[in-house]
């Protein structure tokens, strides 16, 4: 028994180590491979019964966009919560308005395209485990700040998830899985784009950020729609090959 527990405790920096290498080889993404994960997103992401469940993580991205953003800048994250309407909520604190404030706020329609050409990028060169690591660790980060029943499940189902793909997942699901999860992101972030840009109520970000700048909501939907344009291009440009 205790050669067994030997061996284990052995064992598990090299397996922790063999998880946070990148891939020996690049990963399987023939076309009818990529075929098969853009057909499963492309069924996740408009089928309304899956979405209504995938929406949460879509909506996830866009308030630790939120986050993330405000505390480069300077601000103190202290919670964000996740309703079941697409919609949540993330607090940071620091000066009501200036430069940090605009791009704290702008930040979360475009995260769920910039998070989906990260993706792509590192599972297209091999590093899709280096970025699994990288994710947990920030969910991980996540839970203090966690304030409502909902947000505390979809992190915590959003963390198992990622954590039993980066255990047991090998190099080429790993890969295809990000993807996959990448492309939903991109549907998605469009989704809630055309959301707003059709219906701006005075709490949304669009015209907080016309209260804060004076610009009208118009030009910074526009701007939300160019850099998820962008990472869109960026998207089928490394797929595309």
């Amino acid at each position: 028994m205790a050669t067994v527990t030997g061996v284990l405790l052995q064992s598990w920096p090299d397996e922790i180590a063999h998880r946070l290498s990148p891939a020996a080889t690049p990963p399987d993404l023939s076309l009818s491979v990529l075929g098969v994960v853009v057909l499963a997103a492309a069924l996740a992401a408009l089928v309304d019964p899956l979405w209504r469940v995938l929406r949460l993580g879509v909506t996830l991205v866009h308030e630790l966009g939120h986050a993330f953003v405000g505390m480069l800048v300077g601000r103190r994250f202290t919670g964000f919560v996740l309703r079941g309407d697409m919609s949540g909520h993330a607090v940071t604190v620091g000066p009501p308005r200036g430069i940090g404030r605009l791009f704290t706020t702008w930040a979360g329609y475009p995260m769920p395209g910039v998070v989906a050409l990260g993706l792509v990028a590192a599972a297209s060169q091999r590093y899709a485990a280096p970025l699994l690591t990288a994710l947990l660790v920030g969910l991980l980060i996540t839970v203090p700040r966690v304030r409502s029943l909902l947000t505390a499940i979809v992190v915590g189902l959003t963390t198992a998830a990622l954590g039993c793909l980066w255990w047991w997942g090998t190099a080429a699901v790993q890969a295809q899985v990000l993807i996959g999860i990448a492309l939903i992101l991109l549907v998605g972030g469009w989704r809630h784009l055309g959301a707003v840009a059709s219906a701006t109520t005075a709490g949304s970000d669009p015209a907080v950020l016309r209260q804060l700048s004076g610009i009208p909501a118009l030009a910074w939907n526009t701007t939300f729609a160019l850099t998820l344009g962008a990472c869109s291009w960026g998207v089928w440009t490394l797929l595309a090959p």
